[in-house]
């Protein structure tokens, strides 16, 4: 399993005149552009979702967590995460 970044709901930014002591965020503004995905590139994404995702995995470790039987390895838990950091980080240099 790969960990992917994080996805960051940002609020919208005030504008400089309206950052006044006690006034709350200023409501969002129109967006500047549109996206629109074909039917295909929406089902495409569809699919990519499900071919990473195992139901039976997750009805099998779901079961023995209930059962009281599921370990966690974290040995192989850190050394994933400090793969996936290294992907994520920039190369030294660059």
């Amino acid at each position: 399993m790969k960990i992917g970044p994080i996805d960051i709901k940002s609020t919208a930014p005030q504008a400089v005149g309206d950052r006044k002591a006690g006034t709350g965020p200023v409501a969002a503004t129109e967006p500047s552009a549109k996206v629109e995905l074909s039917s295909q590139a929406a089902l495409a994404g569809s699919e990519a979702a499900r071919a990473d995702f195992d139901a039976e995995k997750v009805a099998r470790i779901a079961q023995a967590i209930r059962d009281g039987q599921f370990q966690v390895n974290a040995e192989a838990i850190a050394d994933k995460l400090i793969a996936n950091a290294k992907e994520l980080l920039p190369k030294a240099g660059h």
